[in-house]
């Protein structure tokens, strides 16, 4: 390595740093110091028609005795949930399994039926069986009179602040039509609109973090438990949305057709094991991590450390993924260089999100996330609009899809909705599965779930979740489908020098090459095949309003949207990181009677620390950052969702099984993406190393099973703590 380069990088971590110790300077100034409420340890109790508090965390290893109803409420949820994950089971693998000869069937505007069930039949599916789940324990709770009324705080809370993202969808309306207007009457230049987008946009997260600031520890970490379900689920929905959703999702649909819908299903059929298996359960517990509950559960400091890590391994996979994103779109549409971008990009995390933790991220994120989601369906819509005379891209895409078909066949391509062309059907089910169990295993989404006030919420707040991840999970395969119709249609079999304009922007990013040149593996007669023309997954999205012919303000809103799909899930994960450290490792295991301020002072100092680290590694653009994404997901899976279930649902599960489980579910995983990544010849049922979590997962389960069979038994109170956590 030159002399140069360790200069530049040196010259690099002393900007970065000093940028993000001036941002943390002026967070320590902003905070008041934390206080931690002091009170009795009893933990809240059933009551039936009184308000329970939620403030207080329940003590470790003090729980009450479990009522004798319990075990009669705990087998009507079981029976319940039984049927329900047969259902999810078979809404995964039927479709895929009878994809091929459904899609002989055509249904709607043209879709495929096994295309059809695959890329929205499934999702459907999952948001009905979380209503159900739902609405059938709301019964149940009633049955034992454990529903808890909305008291007239919260009912407060949650009417004024959904006034107020009502009004923020109308001002942003507003806006929108205001800046077209300049831009028509007045030609107003893109680079100023591209701008005053983002200066608005992080103008506002820092209002809103400002006056959400955190004055005791239930602030920071839990928002004080008193988000209210439905606001929960929106900013659930913009934790998940992440920039690898927004930008990168429909792009990989573009490349691989049919095997690309394996992502939609992954990434949101893990909220149906949420609230079966865990997000009520975890809320009942009602402390701060995620490790909490696996250290209360597994007592010992090696289950806590083990989770610890792993939280933090996963999480540092992320926020580089999404410290990448921040980057494109800066360097893209703002003309930023690619670090300065990294910078604003991170600076924009500290100082408009954690000046009041996980209060000011989840009203942050609220906002966020309705910024991502009209981002992404104004330029598709306009399109379908445009391509079909209908604005319904979820429904019109079918006709788009039976345009395809055509044009492929005229081109002589491979066909896009046909399954199974580049992958086995074993690395489809496994990828799927992998995403879904690892999206139930992610500690910056099992978090959110402590912000509720109550069970109850807990349950609501995964729902709206889906709801608000739909919006854009059934739009992607819309993105994926017009895209590909338009440059079917308009730019291959074209002349090169007859290309649409925005072929010739995009070429000089370096997303786009048009490699015609015989030098470039081209036959250089000048017209343009579909072999000649390489395009970057990241393409599709950021190019849409260029290839529906948008308004310069429409670009801007979709560069806010992924800027806001970056940093709302940058801030969750963040958050999860700063906790691991200086909660989870340093106070629950290395010093008890840490203070407030220690505590703090060592979580913000690990946000320094992780974000100089993702800068760095983002900087190097590595291609391996998508695979690590996956990776992350195989390991969420292999190790943290197996404990967890056990936890709640196997009472003989002892702290042995569970440290040997995640061990044992982390090298087994870990092995078989080494082998795959260096051999990739060397799978089992052509099964790739992101799906790897497939082979550590039973492993997991397994050796937790045989090593507590063969162990002690749990501690008398850790039985009364899963007793405790079984009903609301």
């Amino acid at each position: 390595m030159s002399t140069s380069l360790w200069i530049g990088l040196f010259q690099l971590f002393l900007v970065i740093g000093g940028a993000l110790a001036v941002s943390l300077f002026i967070i320590d100034r902003l905070f008041p110091p934390v206080r931690h409420f002091h009170g009795p340890l009893a933990p809240d109790v059933h009551q039936p028609l009184a308000r329970r508090t939620t403030t207080l965390p329940p003590p470790p290893l003090r729980w009450p005795l479990s009522p004798s109803w319990l075990p009669h409420y705990w087998q009507a949820n079981v029976r319940l949930v039984g049927p329900l994950l047969v259902i999810w089971l078979l809404s995964v693998i039927l479709p895929v399994i009878l994809a091929v000869p459904f899609n002989q069937i055509s249904i709607l505007t043209g879709f495929p039926l096994g295309y059809y069930l695959n890329a929205q039949g499934t999702l459907i599916c999952f948001v009905t069986l979380i209503f159900v789940y739902n609405w059938r324990m709301w019964l149940l709770d009633r049955r034992y009179g454990l529903e808890v009324p909305e008291s007239p705080e919260d009912r407060q809370l949650r009417l004024r602040y959904s006034w107020r993202y009502l009004a923020f969808v109308a001002g942003l309306l507003l806006l929108l039509g205001l800046f077209i207007g300049l831009e028509t009457w007045l030609t107003l230049p893109s680079f100023l609109i591209d701008w005053s987008f983002l200066a608005l946009a992080i103008g506002l997260y820092a209002v809103i973090g400002i006056r959400s600031r955190a004055d005791t520890l239930d602030a920071y970490y839990v928002a004080d438990r008193k988000v209210p379900g439905i606001l929960n689920g929106l900013a659930t929905g913009s934790d998940w949305m992440s920039a690898a959703s927004f930008i990168s999702m429909a792009g990989a649909l573009y490349l691989l057709g049919f095997e690309g819908l394996a992502y939609i299903t992954g990434w949101t059929g893990g909220y149906v094991l949420l609230v079966l298996l865990l997000a009520p359960y975890l809320r009942k517990f009602g402390q701060y991590t995620l490790v909490d509950f696996i250290g209360a559960r597994y007592p010992g400091a090696g289950a806590r450390v083990i989770a610890a890590i792993l939280s933090i391994i996963i999480s540092f996979t992320y926020v580089t993924a999404q410290v990448t994103g921040i980057g494109i779109i800066m360097s893209r549409f703002l003309g930023l260089n690619y670090m300065i971008g990294v910078i604003v990009g991170l600076a924009a995390v500290l100082l408009c999100s954690f000046l009041g933790g996980m209060k000011a991220i989840t009203w942050t994120q609220g906002v966020q996330g309705i910024i991502l989601v009209f981002a992404y369906l104004v330029p598709v819509t306009w399109l379908a609009l445009k391509l079909t005379g209908i604005p319904f891209p979820q429904l019109m895409y079918g006709e788009a899809l039976h345009h395809i078909e055509k044009l492929e066949q005229l081109q002589g391509l491979t066909s896009y909705i046909e399954p199974f062309n580049n992958w086995s059907i074993w690395n489809y089910l496994a990828l799927s599965l992998c995403l879904m169990l690892g999206t139930a295993g992610m500690p910056h989404i099992l978090v959110r779930f402590y912000t509720v006030p109550t069970v109850q919420d807990s349950r609501k707040s995964v729902a709206w979740a889906l709801v608000w991840i739909c919006v854009l999970y059934l739009t992607a395969p819309a993105y994926a489908a017009f895209a590909r119709w338009e440059i079917l249609h308009s730019v291959v079999g074209r002349p090169v020098l007859e290309l649409p304009e925005w072929t010739k922007r995009w070429a000089e990013t370096g997303l786009l090459v048009i490699a015609d040149d015989p030098d470039r593996g081209g036959n250089g007669d000048g017209i343009l095949q579909y072999h000649e023309l390489q395009i970057d997954q990241d393409l599709v999205v950021l190019s849409m309003p260029e290839i529906a012919e948008l308004p310069a303000t429409v670009v801007a809103l979709v560069a806010a949207g992924g800027m806001a799909a970056a940093l709302s899930t940058a801030d969750g994960l963040l958050m999860v990181i700063a906790s691991a450290v200086a909660h989870d490792i340093y106070h629950r295991t290395l010093n008890p009677q840490a203070s407030s301020r220690e505590r703090l002072l060592l979580g913000r100092l690990s946000i320094l620390v992780v974000a100089i680290l993702a800068a760095l590694t983002a900087l190097q653009r590595l291609a391996i950052i998508v695979q690590l994404v996956s990776w992350a997901f195989s390991f969420a899976a292999a190790t943290i969702f197996p404990v967890l279930v056990l936890g709640v649902f196997w009472k003989r599960a002892n702290s042995r099984g569970a440290v040997a489980g995640m061990i044992c579910g982390f090298l087994v995983t870990a092995s078989y993406m080494a082998i795959t990544y260096f051999a990739p010849e060397w799978t089992i049922l052509g099964i790739s190393s992101s799906a790897a979590g497939i082979f550590g997962l039973p492993v997991n389960f397994l050796v937790t099973w045989l090593v507590s069979r063969h162990g002690p038994p749990p501690d008398p109170e850790v039985m009364a703590l899963v007793d405790y956590v079984r009903y609301p």
